[in-house]
C-alpha cells in the first residue's frame, strides 16, 4: 500500500537529522579520512599532469613554442611535482628531497633550455590546477588539511626551483671562469689560435674591431670581485672585456674603442697601486697576443721611468723596453724613427743628432753644422713630421736618442 506523502517527507527528515555512520566515523577519524584524500590523490595524479600540461599548452606562448623533446621533458616534471607532493602528503614530517624528486627527472641541460621566469609559470601553473581540484580529490572534512599542504608544498618548491637554478648558475660561472681564464692566459703567452677565439665566442665575445691589452698589478683578496669589478668598468665604459687574474697580475684584453689609453683610464679601478700599461690597439683577438706582449714588456721596465703617468701606453715606454731587452721595441724603434729619418735624407739624422749632442742647443747645433739656427729648427720640425717624436721635448729627445743608437748599431752590425 503506497506510503502517504506527509509520511514520506517525515521520513526523509528523520534520515537528514541522523547522523551517517560512516561520516562520523570519519569525522571522528582524521587519519582515516586523511587516507583516504591520499588514495584519491594518487588515483588523480595522472590526470591532475594531463590537465596541468594542457593549462600550460593553452595559457603559455613559450611552452607552445618549444621543440617537442623539451615540452616532454616538462611534462614529466609537471608529473613528478604532483608525485613528490603525494609523498609529501603522505608523509608531512619525513624531510623531502624537493629538488631531486621534481627537477632530477630532466636533464640539466633543460635549465639552459627554459628561464627561471619560465620555470617559476610551470610552477605556478601545475599548483593552479591542484588547487582547483582540491574539492574533488579530498574526502569529506580533509578540505582545509589538502589546502594547507599544499600551501607548504608549494613554498618548497619554489625555494627548490630557485636552488636548482643558483646551483647551474654557479656551475655555469665556475665553467665560464675556467674558459675565460685560458682565453686570457692564451693571448698572454702568445698561444693564441682558432681555438681560443671559439671559447672566446663562447664567453659571449663577438670579435669586436679594436682590441687591447691592459696589464696591472692585482690587489690583495678574492679575485672573484677583482673580476666582477672590471666587468662592471667595462659595462660603464661600454667596452667588451675578456679578463683574469694570473699570479700577481691583473689581465684585461678589451674590444671595442681605437684610444688604449681611454681603455685603460676606464678600466683602472679595479687595480691595485703601481703602474698600469696599455697595449697598443689590434684588429682582432688573435692579433692581440702582440699587444699583450708590449704591455708586459712595459710593464717591466716602468720601473726605470719613475714619472711615468699612470695608466702608460706601452709605446710611450719604447726606449725603457729596449734597454730591458725587449727586441720588438728595438726593432719599433728602427723601423718607426731611425729608418723614416734615413729615407728623409741625411740632413735630418746629422741635425738631429748634432742638436742632442749640443745639449738641445739650437745655437749651438748651427755652429756645429755651419748653418743658421732657423735651418736647424726647420729641420727639427721636419724631424717631428717624419716620426711623431719632438726633439725639443725631454722624453721625446730620449726615445729619439736611443733610436739613433739602435740604428747605428744595425747599420754596424747588420743586427740588433
Amino acid at each position: 500500500m503506497p506510503e502517504p506523502e506527509a509520511s514520506k517527507s517525515d521520513t526523509a527528515a528523520h534520515r537528514a537529522s541522523t547522523p551517517d555512520p560512516q561520516a562520523a566515523h570519519e569525522g571522528a577519524q582524521p587519519g582515516h579520512a586523511h587516507a583516504r584524500t591520499l588514495k584519491r590523490l594518487e588515483k588523480s595524479s595522472g590526470n591532475l599532469a594531463a590537465q596541468a600540461i594542457a593549462r600550460m599548452d593553452e595559457t603559455l606562448p613559450w611552452y607552445r613554442a618549444m621543440p617537442p623533446e623539451n615540452r616532454s621533458w616538462i611534462g614529466l616534471v609537471a608529473q613528478a611535482g604532483i608525485a613528490a607532493f603525494t609523498e609529501w602528503f603522505r608523509h608531512p614530517d619525513a624531510p623531502q628531497a624537493i629538488s631531486t624528486d621534481v627537477f632530477g627527472t630532466a636533464p640539466r641541460e633543460l635549465t639552459r633550455a627554459i628561464t627561471l621566469r619560465q620555470t617559476v609559470e610551470m610552477v605556478r601553473t601545475t599548483i593552479e590546477v591542484m588547487e582547483s581540484a582540491i574539492e574533488e580529490v579530498a574526502a569529506p572534512g580533509d578540505e582545509s588539511a589538502l589546502r594547507e599542504a599544499l600551501l607548504v608544498y608549494a613554498r618548497e618548491i619554489a625555494f627548490a626551483t630557485a636552488q636548482v637554478y643558483a646551483q647551474a648558475a654557479e656551475a655555469r660561472g665556475a665553467w665560464d671562469a675556467r674558459l675565460e681564464s685560458l682565453v686570457v692566459n692564451a693571448v698572454l703567452s702568445g698561444e693564441a689560435d682558432e681555438g681560443t677565439v671559439s671559447r672566446a665566442a663562447a664567453l659571449g665575445w663577438n670579435s669586436p674591431d679594436h682590441v687591447c691589452v691592459v696589464l696591472g698589478t692585482a690587489p690583495d683578496g678574492d679575485s672573484e670581485l677583482t673580476v666582477e669589478a672590471i666587468r662592471r668598468a667595462g659595462r660603464h665604459a661600454k667596452l667588451q672585456v675578456l679578463t683574469g687574474v694570473l699570479g700577481d697580475r691583473l689581465v684585461v684584453i678589451a674590444g671595442g674603442s681605437d684610444d688604449p689609453l681611454k681603455v685603460a683610464k676606464g678600466l683602472i679601478g679595479p687595480f691595485a697601486a703601481g703602474p698600469v700599461v696599455a697595449g697598443p690597439v689590434l684588429p682582432d683577438l688573435l692579433a692581440a697576443t702582440r699587444s699583450a706582449k708590449a704591455a708586459a714588456a712595459g710593464l717591466k721596465a716602468c720601473s726605470a721611468w719613475q714619472d711615468a703617468p699612470r695608466p702608460v701606453l706601452a709605446d710611450d715606454l719604447l726606449p725603457e723596453r729596449a734597454i730591458a731587452g725587449d727586441p720588438s721595441a728595438r726593432e719599433q724603434l728602427v723601423e718607426e724613427i731611425y729608418r723614416p729619418l734615413e729615407e728623409a735624407g741625411s740632413a735630418l739624422l746629422e741635425t738631429l743628432s748634432v742638436y742632442l749632442e749640443q745639449a738641445s742647443s739650437l745655437e749651438g747645433a748651427a755652429r756645429m753644422l755651419f748653418v743658421h739656427p732657423n735651418t736647424v729648427r726647420y729641420r727639427l720640425r721636419r724631424v717631428t713630421d717624419v716620426t711623431g717624436w719632438s726633439p725639443s721635448d725631454v722624453r721625446s729627445a730620449f726615445t729619439l736618442r736611443i733610436a739613433l743608437i739602435l740604428g747605428r748599431l744595425v747599420e754596424a752590425d747588420g743586427q740588433l
